[in-house]
């Protein structure tokens, strides 16, 4: 598949169909989603469109495969990438997302989980939640500056209701994996 026919849509073959929830071509749940309503099923599946549009509204675009993000969890070629989502247990209305990338030193980590947090709470208008919450599989190698990122975004975005511009692009100022546990 080339570049642009990814960006188009492509070619079907070896992808899920957005109405579909095949459980053998998404990632588990790890322990971000413990403890949560892991969605499954037409729940997933429902949440996984909508993801598209919104996506491909925000410019979410995975860059190595040359095709919307949210298409990673339908690609068979990668059964363990792509996003699981959560109900969280002591607020509904609050969407957990993990992202799991196809390897641990996948360099767009960072970049699509920003991409999918701004896209998700810049238009929380066209879903049912007040917040979605997102974070990059452990198994990523900087998963601990990642995420740490994302929760001040997360935590900016819950003060002022409002998406910030930038928050430590450079990550210096956050902890790296030998500095604190990765609290959920």
């Amino acid at each position: 598949m080339s570049f642009l026919s990814g960006i188009r849509g492509g070619d079907d073959t070896g992808f899920d169909g957005y109405d579909a929830f095949a459980p053998e071509h998404v990632p588990d749940p790890d322990e971000f989603l413990d403890g949560h309503d892991v969605l499954t099923s037409a729940d997933h599946a429902a949440f996984h469109r909508l993801t598209m549009a919104l996506f491909a509204e925000r410019g979410v675009y995975d860059m190595t495969f040359g095709y919307n993000l949210a298409r990673l969890n339908l690609d068979h070629r990668h059964p363990d990438a792509g996003f699981r989502y959560a109900r969280e247990a002591d607020d509904p209305a609050v969407l957990r997302a993990e992202f799991t990338p196809t390897t641990e030193f996948c360099p767009q980590s960072d970049t699509l989980t920003v991409g999918a947090f701004r896209a998700w709470n810049g238009l929380a208008d066209r879903h049912e939640y007040d917040l979605v919450k997102v974070r990059v599989d452990p198994m990523h190698h900087q998963s601990v500056a990642i995420n740490g990122k994302l929760r001040q975004l997360e935590e900016s975005y819950r003060e002022t209701g409002e998406i910030p511009e930038q928050v430590a692009d450079d990550g210096d100022d956050l902890p790296d994996e030998t500095d604190v546990e990765t609290p959920f």
